[in-house]
C-alpha cells in the first residue's frame, strides 16, 4: 500500500481541459508517456458514461502497469475493480468506504489542514492529497489555496504517503519539489498539452534536476 504514490507524477483526467480529445484518448498519451498513477476525474459526466469510460480505462491501465484511482464514485470503483478510489472532505468517511471496498483497495483523502491530515491517518486514509498548493480552476469547489506551510508540515511531521496538489505547472513544479514533495499532481498541465508525452517528460526532468 505505501507503494502507491511511488511515483513522480499523479495525473488526473478532466475531458473539458483537454482540447477537445476525448478522456481515452489524453489516457493513452499519458500512460503511454509512462505514468504510473491515473486518477479518473470527470464532473460533468452521467453515472452510465463514467462506468463506460471507467471500464475502458481499467483495462488500459492494468495493461499499463498503472494504478487506477477513481474519483468520488466508490460505486463504479468497485464495479471496474479499480485499485482504489480517492474522496474529499465532503464526500463519505473513509472508515465507510473502507467497509464498501475492503482492506486491500486504496483510500486516498483530500486534506487541507494538519488537522485533516491527522484525522486521516487515525481514520486510515492510505494516502492524502495536500492542497490546493495553488489557487486552480480545475474545480469549481475547491478552498483556498493553503501554499507551502502546510506541505512542509505533512513532510516533516507524518510518514502517510502524499501528493501535492492544485495549480501545479511547469512553471513552478521545481518549488513545489523545493518545498519537499515527492509526487505531484497535475491536471490541465499534461491533458491540455499539445504534446503530452512531451510535456510529462519535461515534468519529469525539471522535478529530477531539482531533487
Amino acid at each position: 500500500m505505501q507503494a502507491v504514490l511511488n511515483t513522480d507524477i499523479y495525473a488526473l483526467t478532466d475531458e473539458g481541459l483537454s482540447a477537445g480529445r476525448s478522456t481515452i484518448a489524453v489516457a493513452e498519451a499519458m500512460l503511454m508517456a509512462g505514468i504510473k498513477v491515473l486518477q479518473y476525474r470527470e464532473k460533468d459526466k452521467k453515472a452510465g458514461a463514467m462506468l463506460a469510460e471507467c471500464i475502458e480505462l481499467r483495462r488500459m491501465t492494468r495493461d499499463a502497469g498503472c494504478t487506477f484511482i477513481v474519483n468520488d464514485h466508490v460505486d463504479i470503483a468497485m464495479l471496474v475493480d479499480a485499485d482504489g478510489v480517492h474522496v474529499g472532505q465532503e464526500d463519505l468517511p473513509v472508515e465507510d468506504v473502507r467497509r464498501l471496498v475492503g482492506p486491500d483497495k486504496i483510500i486516498g483523502l483530500s486534506t487541507h489542514s494538519p488537522e485533516q491530515c491527522r484525522d486521516a491517518i487515525v481514520r486510515g486514509a492510505d494516502y492524502i492529497g495536500v492542497g490546493p498548493i495553488f489557487a486552480t480552476r480545475t474545480k469549481k469547489d475547491v478552498c483556498a489555496p493553503v501554499g507551502y506551510e502546510y506541505l512542509e508540515y505533512v513532510v516533516k511531521n507524518h510518514d502517510i504517503p502524499h501528493v501535492a496538489i492544485g495549480g501545479i505547472k511547469l512553471h513552478n513544479v521545481a518549488d513545489v519539489v523545493r518545498h519537499g514533495a515527492r509526487c505531484c499532481a497535475l491536471v490541465s498541465e499534461i491533458v491540455g498539452a499539445d504534446d503530452i508525452g512531451a510535456m510529462v517528460h519535461r515534468l519529469r526532468r525539471t522535478m529530477a534536476e531539482t531533487r
